[in-house]
């Protein structure tokens, strides 16, 4: 069980595989008032950066669950660095249908709501594992700007402008899912920069060690188009944000 082997190689030097930066994460975690000893269930986890950070900070407890073999080592080995290890558990596994046998007060999805067919799905899974009076915390894009062509919305590699909602009718959408929005963390531009553009260095350096590995010619192909593509669609018009909710 793994992801696509082109994501392993593109985030491979990734602490954090979603726009937020280190100092949103740290902003979203002081914003939840987190308390030590709170239970944290993180749904596509990545490389444990949030669970890690918090349990650093906050005194959290919780599990991880992610289909990336190579991201889930990340995250062990995170917990070991920051001191968190006996905190913190990361499970290789496919977090759809994913439920906690120990009720969290926290149960995130940040970035992967497609476990669950996206975010109205995957808030009726996390459910399953929340404590009375928790938070569901989800990750989830949104058009800044709504694109005026179908084609500028492929360019944000949406299927089609359907695929996401402006950030007011997101939140309405929580709304009419019996959701109270609590809290939000939004990324901006430059969150936007350092997840998308730390992914070309990386690429450029595994291009130089693999010449003639399987993938180098579609990986060489992103390189190439990866920067304007990204600088003329997904920078201008995408947005995205971790919406903090509670069940009503």
């Amino acid at each position: 069980m793994d992801i696509p082997r082109i994501f392993n190689i593109t985030e491979s030097a990734h602490r954090i595989h979603n726009p937020i930066t280190p100092d949103k994460l740290a902003t979203l975690g002081a914003a939840l008032r987190l308390e030590a000893g709170a239970r944290v269930l993180d749904l596509g986890s990545g490389s444990g950066e949030m669970l890690c950070t918090w349990a650093r900070d906050h005194g959290v407890t919780g599990t991880g669950v992610d289909m990336s073999q190579l991201f889930t080592a990340q995250a062990k080995r995170r917990a070991e660095e920051l001191g968190v290890a006996d905190q913190v558990e990361f499970i290789h596994g496919d977090a759809a249908g994913y439920v906690s046998d120990e009720k969290a007060n926290v149960a995130a999805c940040v970035g992967a709501t497609w476990i669950a067919g996206g975010f109205a799905g995957t808030i009726a899974l996390l459910a399953q594992s929340l404590r009375p009076g928790g938070i569901i915390l989800i990750g989830e894009p949104y058009w800044r700007q709504l694109p005026p062509t179908e084609d500028i919305a492929k360019g944000c590699l949406a299927h089609s402008i359907s695929d996401f909602l402006t950030l007011p009718a997101l939140l309405a959408s929580f709304r009419q899912l019996g959701c109270d929005v609590v809290e939000m963390v939004l990324a901006d531009q430059d969150g936007w920069d350092r997840y998308e553009a730390a992914k070309w260095l990386t690429m450029r350096r595994w291009l130089e060690a693999n010449p003639d590995d399987e993938l180098a010619q579609e990986v060489r192909a992103q390189l190439t188009t990866e920067p304007e593509r990204y600088a003329t669609y997904t920078r201008e018009y995408l947005g995205w944000g971790v919406f903090a909710l509670m069940l009503r």
